[in-house]
């Protein structure tokens, strides 16, 4: 399980270093083999799964019917984005001009643990989403019964 964030920094080619404390359960959980794709509901964030909790994903989004315009966007921006990624023996992914661009992504950003997969923020979507605050019209019955 993926947790916790750690800011890290984005080079001029567009590589980052996977944090020490990442690199063991990426090593773990799928011998070193990401996917990266588009996160569809928020934007200035990638996922990255590992390779076997990217096929369960990647399975479910492809047997939704095709002819749902929002399905064929889930489609689109997940599975047609889609791409694999190793570490190089510096723990480092090089992370495609075209999703850096697309989520904003530029020398700063967040890696986020969300338990299966890691969520890459760009610094300034991060924030944002960080600083909103859950209101109480926000809060649904599931969220009534956690003892936070």
């Amino acid at each position: 399980m993926f947790q916790g964030e750690t800011a890290i920094s984005i080079d001029d080619k567009g590589r980052l270093a996977i944090p020490t404390a990442f690199r063991d359960l990426v090593a773990g959980a799928c011998n070193n083999r990401l996917v990266l794709t588009y996160n569809p509901y928020e934007p200035g964030c990638l996922w990255l799964y590992p390779e076997s909790e990217w096929q369960k994903v990647r399975d479910q989004v492809i047997a939704l019917p095709s002819a749902k315009k929002v399905y064929r966007s889930l489609q689109l921006k997940l599975v047609g984005a889609a791409t694999f990624l190793e570490p190089d023996s510096s723990a480092r992914i090089l992370l495609p001009s075209s999703h850096r661009h697309a989520a904003g992504l530029e020398k700063r950003a967040v890696l986020v643990g969300m338990g299966v997969k890691l969520e890459l923020w760009s610094e300034q979507a991060h924030l944002a989403q960080i600083r909103q605050s859950i209101v109480e019209d926000d809060v649904t019955d599931a969220m009534l019964d956690l003892r936070l």
